[in-house]
């Protein structure tokens, strides 16, 4: 089942982070540092500017997604820090948050969806293959510390 968060599920949103952060640190932009530093206003805000799933299996949260309207492209969304837990990966889990993104794209009449992902991620370039995420030629790096993984964007249109 796919959920998702409201403004007032700051802890649920927390833990999730954090637990993606320490299992992939190289997949995401944010440093489990930086996420474990965040304030209970800054978490809440997250809610509220960013869409974000959760995948629940027999009552406990298996993986998340977010996201939001691209900043710079008003018919664009941006497909952002979809995570499934070890336990649960290659059960379709993932498949579905990335539907989850695409309902919530539609359901906000945007025309394209674009997300990053490291070229050292084989499982999630996979899935976003299968999913209709075409590479875009853009590319690019983590922010520092991590500059040395590379990473690729890919789109999709709807």
């Amino acid at each position: 089942m796919i959920v998702r968060l409201g403004a007032h599920e700051v802890d649920r949103l927390r833990t999730l982070r954090l637990a993606a952060l320490r299992d992939a640190p190289d997949a995401f932009g944010s440093t489990l540092a930086e996420a474990a530093a965040r304030s209970a206003a800054d978490w809440q805000r997250q809610l509220v500017d960013l869409a974000t799933f959760v995948a629940v299996d027999a009552g406990r949260d298996v993986g998340m997604v977010r996201s939001a309207r691209h900043p710079d492209e008003p018919t664009t969304g941006e497909l952002l820090s979809l995570w499934v837990t070890p336990t649960a990966r290659g059960r379709g889990v993932g498949a579905a948050l990335v539907d989850a993104v695409v309902d919530w794209a539609g359901a906000e009449a945007l025309h394209r969806l674009v997300l990053d992902v490291g070229d050292h991620n084989a499982a999630a370039i996979a899935l976003y293959a299968r999913k209709g995420f075409m590479p875009t030629g853009v590319t690019g790096t983590l922010p520092p510390p991590r500059t040395h993984v590379r990473e690729h964007q890919r789109a999709r249109e709807l």
